[in-house]
This record gives C-alpha cells, structure tokens and sequence, in this order.
C-alpha cells in the first residue's frame, strides 16, 4: 500500500508546473491541460482547479514560472559574460532557447490565439525586471537591443528554421545576427560584452 506524500500549497503548484513545462516541450502548448498534469503528476483535476482555476490560468502561471526561470538564467549567463567568464552568444543562445528548445515562443502564441491577450505579461514584466537589475547600462541603449533579441527569438522559434531554409541561410542566421546585435549595443552602452571564444 503507497501513501502519497502531502505536498504544501506551494510544492504542489510547482510539481505541478513542472509537469505542464514537461509537457509543454515533449507535447506542444495544446497539451498543457489541467487533465493532463493531473494525470501526469498523479492529483485530481479538482486539485489543480483549485491551484489554478481554469486551463487559462494554469497557461498562465506556467508562462510566468517559465519567464522568471529563464530570465534568472539569462541574467546568470550575462554577469558571467559581463566578467569574462561567458560570451554573448551565451546570452543570445539561451534567449533563443527560452523561445524555443524551452516552448515559450509556442506557448506565448497558444495563449494569444485562444484569447489570452495578456499572455505575454510575465514574461514582458520578468525580461523587464531582468534588463533593469542588470543595470550598469547607460539610458535606454539596452532596452532597445533586448527588444530586438526578444523579438528575433520569438520569431526565429516560429519560423526561423523554414525561413532560413528557403533563403539559403543557414540555420544559425539569426542568431548570428542577434549576437552581433548585443555585442555592438553593449559596446555602445559601455559595457564589454565578448563575442565568440
């Protein structure tokens, strides 16, 4: 006979969550159901009703664990960088990956798609947050290329691989790009960003 541990409010949300990210890479944003985490993480469907109130809700708090998980390994990867013990492409392929390896992009898009018009807020608000600690930047120089990156990322994990075939390029194109992109913002910025090693 198995007795299942009980999990506090907290724990349980984050198993939970992790389940939905797991499902999310392995399955696509349209599997992330509240029937489906339950199922996987052995609870009942009422159970993460009460958690997360509705399919909507639980897209949404996994949208914003995703963002702060991210962001707090970006913003690790950029003060690495920042003492010469990272690169930027290390930023550029991590802010990549979050979009897609990692399913933000499709997720971001699901969310959008079924109605969800404040689906992007966490992670708008974690990538704000994230250029704002990192500080050590003059105005809004980096605003401007974090911009650029969110968005070339997002649009590469939607369409970069077939887009970069069918123009001959290769498939790291826009990440190539995108570094480049950071190293000549951080140089105007002030900061010393290192390219590739």
């Amino acid at each position: 006979m198995s007795i299942r541990k009980r999990l506090t409010q907290e724990e349980s949300r984050t198993v939970a969550l992790e389940a939905a990210r797991a499902l999310l890479i392995e399955l696509g944003p349209q599997a992330v159901t509240l029937k489906a985490v339950a199922a996987r993480i052995g609870r009942t469907h009422a159970n993460l009703l009460h958690h997360f109130g509705s399919a909507a809700g639980l897209q949404k708090a996994l949208a914003e664990h995703l963002a702060i998980t991210i962001c707090a390994t970006i913003e690790d990867a950029v003060l690495a960088s920042r003492a010469g013990e990272g690169t930027a492409r290390d930023v550029v392929d991590l802010t990549f990956d979050a979009f897609d390896k990692e399913g933000g992009g499709a997720l971001a898009t699901w969310m959008l798609m079924n109605g969800n018009e404040d689906a992007l807020d966490p992670l708008l608000e974690a990538i704000h947050g994230l250029v704002d600690d990192l500080g050590e930047h003059e105005g809004d120089k980096m605003h401007g290329v974090t911009h650029a990156l969110c968005l070339m990322a997002l649009g590469d994990a939607l369409m970069g691989g077939p887009l970069a075939q069918s123009l001959g390029l290769p498939r790291t194109s826009a990440r190539d790009t995108a570094e480049r992109l950071l190293v000549d913002g951080a140089m105007q910025a002030g900061m010393v960003i290192p390219g590739k090693r």
